[in-house]
């Protein structure tokens, strides 16, 4: 492999926006809406993974699809109702480490479970609209992660072979869907521990502008 001749797949939630207080206080307001209550502990373990299949096998809220569908449609109305309110920001070192990628003309997209809505609401909020013209978003896709779909689909957009690609990673239904597809993980530490991503990931680190070009070329050196 030539030296860059590599492409970025990045995670939205958790990787390129701070927004887990938002997600935990949708997902709050829900809980409220309908009179459920949300067991303790299920928000760590659900990040990641696509509304129906948390409200389906962690809530147990729906026994069904269609049931489990709407109830997210709801959730993410009150997500986007919450920042629009409240706001929400990138995580720090992301738009150095962006401007770092478009200055060294490596490709890049994101590729997460979230709604295409919510990515633009944010992008709209944070005026970054012209850094990403590449998304695949939940309506993209028919399983969730861990499911590697997302990322074959992110790398099939940006026309490279899935062993040169590079996923950015925080929850590890992602990192595990990443190493499905056979790409490589920079994982991020806004979630989990590094104790937990060190044996799982190829590089890990506490924020985005850590990572330089040749350390991601690195990767692809053997």
């Amino acid at each position: 492999m030539s030296r860059d001749d590599f492409r970025i797949i990045f995670d939205w939630d958790g990787v390129l926006i701070d927004s887990s207080r938002q997600h935990k206080e949708s997902w709050s307001r829900l809980a409220r809406e309908i009179n459920k209550q949300l067991p303790p502990g299920f928000f760590n373990k659900s990040f990641g993974m696509k509304n129906e299949k948390i409200i389906m096998e962690i809530l147990f809220w729906a026994d069904d699809i269609s049931e489990a569908h709407e109830l997210g449609l709801r959730k993410e109305i009150h997500y986007r109702q919450i920042i629009q309110e409240k706001g929400i920001s990138f995580l720090p070192g992301v738009e150095i480490f962006i401007k770092r990628l478009r200055i060294a003309n490596i490709p890049f997209v994101i590729g997460s479970s979230t709604q295409r809505v919510n990515i633009d609401t944010v992008l709209d909020l944070l005026h970054f609209n012209g850094y990403f013209d590449k998304i695949v978003s939940a309506e993209d896709v028919t399983a969730g992660k861990p499911d590697p779909q997302v990322f074959i689909k992110s790398a099939q957009l940006l026309g490279n072979p899935a062993p040169k690609c590079v996923v950015f990673e925080d929850a590890l239904v992602g990192i595990e869907a990443a190493r499905a597809a056979n790409m490589k993980v920079v994982a991020v530490t806004t979630t989990n521990p590094r104790s937990v991503l060190q044996d799982k990931s190829d590089i890990v680190v506490d924020r985005l502008d850590e990572v330089t070009i040749e350390r991601l070329n690195g990767l692809f050196s053997t």
